[in-house]
């Protein structure tokens, strides 16, 4: 709801401006050029999206997400406690880690709602946990090994070297998302919540 506010601010800041400069007709061609190139951009990306989306299901179905959940289960259990009483916690956790590894945050996604399902407090159900906390700032500030859906959008728009950005990449999200883990868990113990 706030964010369809703050785009339609947005676009009638913008509609003022372009009208009270005398740019309305360089924005009437901008529209519908933008919402060629957004449409171009979404069709590029859905092929990246829907195999590893594939990829993840097929992941589960066949139990590497068991295995994953046991070569992770020393960092899930510091990082998300539930995970030591919930093996299906455990599993989605491990394959929303693993997606984000690849840089793919929308085949992650379904794994993360589950696992924010799993998390819940059945004493306060619209209340977020610590835990479910911690697997936001995980989510949005996540390790990227391949940066996945990065690289198609270069690709897309015409690089001819989509991974020479990986060693930034690497620093970027290890220095993020261990800064977001940390403030997460000072928070969490500063600000208890009754």
């Amino acid at each position: 709801m706030v964010m369809s506010w703050i785009f339609t601010g947005m676009v009638l800041i913008s509609t003022v401006f372009a009208m009270f400069l005398g740019n309305g007709s360089a924005l009437a061609a901008a529209v519908p050029q933008g919402a060629q190139a957004g449409v171009t951009l979404a069709l590029s990306l859905a092929g990246s999206i829907c195999l590893w989306t594939g990829v993840g299901k097929l992941m589960e179905h066949i139990g590497l997400t068991a295995i994953l959940s046991k070569m992770l289960r020393p960092l899930l259990h510091r990082v998300f406690p539930g995970t030591k009483k919930d093996p299906q916690l455990a599993g989605v956790l491990s394959g929303n880690i693993c997606a984000n590894l690849l840089g793919l945050g929308n085949a992650a996604t379904p794994m993360g709602i589950g696992a924010v399902q799993r998390m819940k407090d059945p004493l306060r159900p619209h209340r977020a946990t610590d835990q479910m906390c911690r697997l936001i700032v995980l989510n949005t500030a996540s390790i990227q090994l391949i940066p996945a859906n990065v690289a198609a959008v270069r690709v897309s728009l015409g690089c001819a070297t989509p991974f020479d950005i990986l060693p930034a990449v690497w620093v970027t999200s290890i220095c993020s998302a261990s800064m977001g883990l940390l403030a997460a868990y000072l928070l969490g113990k500063l600000w208890r919540h009754d």
